[in-house]
């Protein structure tokens, strides 16, 4: 058996601590449900480094081919910066970034484009809805209209 030497099981350590920091749901967030029928998926961006370095010392009673003293040690460091949400609404879905686009004003509508164009859809729907029921409520006066004329 492969003798291991000191060096790796500091950096076996450090990388399973760092494994406990960062998983799945550090970078994408657990989805928010809304009684409306709207999900709010919060979007992170995760950066992180890592070091680590170590020694042996022959001592005068150890040869350098021997077990002698280790000194070492390892580091890591995570960040997490959250950029967004997914905002998801029956078939669309929207990114919401946290901080103001750099562009101008045409990112800008091009960015708003999904949300402008649901709000003229439902705006043609609710007033397609509105002429078919004024509609059939004519329909239903007319026939009355005329018995009562005769």
């Amino acid at each position: 058996m492969e003798k291991k030497h000191p060096l790796n099981e500091v950096i076996d350590i450090t990388i399973d601590k760092v494994k406990q920091m960062v998983d799945v749901n550090t970078v994408v967030g657990q989805p928010i449900h809304t009684p409306e029928g709207v999900t709010v998926i919060p979007i992170s961006r995760m950066s992180f480094g890592f070091g680590s370095g170590g020694s042996d010392w022959a001592t005068k009673n150890q040869p350098a081919d021997k077990d002698n003293a280790f000194g070492g040690g390892a580091g890591a460091g995570v960040s997490v910066e959250p950029t967004g949400f997914l905002i998801i609404k029956s078939e669309s879905v929207r990114f919401l970034p946290v901080a103001p686009c750099p562009g101008g004003p045409v990112e800008k509508v091009i960015d708003l484009m999904p949300e402008i164009v649901d709000r003229v859809e439902n705006f043609v729907d609710k007033r397609k809805a509105e002429k078919a029921e004024k509609a059939d409520t004519e329909k239903a006066e007319q026939p009355e209209e005329a018995a009562s004329e005769e």
